[in-house]
């Protein structure tokens, strides 16, 4: 059984990550740490988990464990391991950007998109989660960048539920401002923009196409939705059969029959995408669920890497469809 604490209990990936270990078949939670909430029960912040569990919120997220979520700020994860004395032995995954790029401390973080390298995380200790719209954007260009067809302009437009700007209400965020309404914020400027060209490079060091993204905020909670479109020479059913082969081995990442909707996936740790030619250009929808394959789910399925479980543990989750 693997003994898991998670530090930053109370945000919206945290919250998911608990209701996932609480059934994941391998695991127990030995801690739920918070700064703020120390000594208060878990339910009092996560409350659709009333009658699931009686544990509080520990203040100093201090106990025998074989694997340590970080689900803390941005900035926070490289402060609360210079903090800690932290056992070598104790794997660690990171829901932050903290380690997914260019981090060169004394802990070694490889990038845990499973569907990138599979293998190289099997055999590390420390993960660093990737970014909710990276994966989604990733997972679409994996294959084109894989048999070097990208090194041209690719536009990307992409939208998010309200979740992927975390717990605290800002004035883009709160409720009564964001449902059914719908916006662009940071174009071309966004944070994971060079985490996606750094391991876009990791696959095909000669990569040097340019990624024109405008990210917008969706008047609805959970889900990303990403369009791309390229200059291609692939027809439809060959760009189909490259992504079924790139993807034949990975069990949440699926090619859609049709084009997709956010709520297939949604409370999933699936991918969907789809490819439609149009002209020259090859278009690519992307789907998840910013908080599990985009977050918390992505976090467990890589948990399961490390540990030698099969990869889909515990994730197998009914879509939320209505």
């Amino acid at each position: 059984m693997i003994r898991a604490g998670i530090a930053g209990g109370t945000g919206y990936a945290a919250g998911e990550l608990i209701r996932l270990l609480l059934t994941h078949p391998e695991t127990e939670i030995a801690f739920v740490h918070s700064r703020s909430k120390g000594g208060d029960p878990i339910t009092s912040v996560h409350r659709d988990l009333e009658g699931e569990i009686s544990m509080q919120f520990s203040r100093d997220g201090r106990s025998e464990i074989d694997l340590l979520f970080l689900c803390l700020p941005h900035g926070e994860s490289i402060t609360y391991l210079e903090e800690r004395d932290i056992p070598e032995e104790v794997r660690i995954i990171d829901l932050s950007r903290d380690f997914r790029t260019e981090y060169t401390g004394e802990r070694s973080f490889v990038y845990g998109l499973p569907e990138l390298q599979r293998d190289v995380i099997r055999k590390a200790d420390h993960v660093a989660n990737p970014g909710c719209f990276a994966t989604a954007i990733e997972l679409g260009l994996l294959p084109l960048v894989k048999e070097k067809l990208v090194n041209g302009e690719i536009q990307i437009s992409a939208v998010t539920g309200s979740t992927g700007a975390g717990r605290t209400p800002r004035d883009t965020t709160h409720f009564s401002w964001r449902s059914g309404n719908i916006s662009v914020y940071k174009p071309f400027t966004h944070q994971h923009l060079d985490e996606i060209q750094h391991n876009l490079k990791r696959l095909d060091p000669e990569y040097n196409g340019t990624l024109n993204f405008i990210p917008f905020r969706g008047g609805f909670t959970r889900g990303i939705l990403a369009a791309m479109h390229l200059k291609s020479n692939l027809s439809e059913n060959q760009a189909e059969a490259l992504y079924a082969g790139y993807y034949d081995d990975h069990p949440f990442v699926h090619l859609a029959g049709s084009n997709p909707d956010v709520k297939q996936v949604v409370n999933t740790n699936k991918a969907l995408l789809y490819l439609e030619k149009h002209g020259d250009n090859l278009m690519v929808i992307s789907v998840i669920d910013n908080l599990l394959k985009g977050a918390s789910g992505q976090a467990v399925q890589n948990m399961n890497l490390l540990c030698g479980l099969e990869e889909t543990t515990g994730l197998q989750l009914k879509p939320a469809v209505y």
